[in-house]
């Protein structure tokens, strides 16, 4: 592969600096932390997030998403990292909302593909149907979009590793056992 035609997806929507917290997110914040700490932890935002199929996020992806916008690493949020986190995760919502086609609140292998595509990764079909697998454990043909985010999430980690290492932009790396451990255990929590 020629490295001028090998390119890298960006999959984060990103969040910038703090500034005025919109009023209808100061409402929800207040709804939502139910122990008026001024801080929302992953389980009171796992009550507030909902995946498109009546059920709440799974607590990995809360803890996730918290994880990335505490700052103060505390394990909870302030209203301001709540705002950037309700963004991102908007922004993630109208992605997967493009394909979710017949609006059932998952997609399955077609467009899961076309998915990644989109943001420019060409994975094989026997690599998609693994990442369904992972995401739908019960019947593994379909991702909600919780899943979906997470699966995203740990993906462009793991590209943004994998990048750090490929120098040449070759799409190709050579990595030692020890690199391999700390890059697979810090992309995938």
């Amino acid at each position: 592969m020629n490295p001028a035609q090998f390119s890298y997806p960006s999959l984060n929507p990103g969040y910038g600096g703090y500034g005025t917290v919109d009023p209808e997110i100061q409402q929800w914040f207040n709804a939502v932390d139910v122990d008026k700490s001024g801080k929302i932890s992953a389980k009171e935002l796992q009550s507030a997030l909902v995946n498109g199929q009546s059920k709440n996020f799974n607590m990995p992806v809360c803890e996730l998403l918290i994880s990335m916008f505490n700052k103060d690493h505390t394990g909870m949020i302030s209203v301001e990292e709540f705002q950037h986190l309700y963004k991102f995760v908007n922004q993630w919502l109208q992605t997967f909302r493009s394909f979710d086609k017949d609006q059932s609140g998952s997609i399955e292998e077609e467009e899961v593909t076309q998915a990644f595509q989109q943001m420019g990764y060409r994975f094989s079909n026997e690599f998609i149907k693994f990442l369904i697998a992972r995401a739908d454990k019960i019947e593994k043909k379909k991702v909600s979009v919780d899943q979906f985010i997470l699966v995203c999430i740990q993906i462009q980690r793991f590209t943004d590793a994998f990048r750090t290492r490929d120098t040449e932009m070759k799409g190709v790396i050579t990595v030692g056992f020890e690199d391999f451990l700390t890059v697979a255990l810090s992309c995938s929590s």
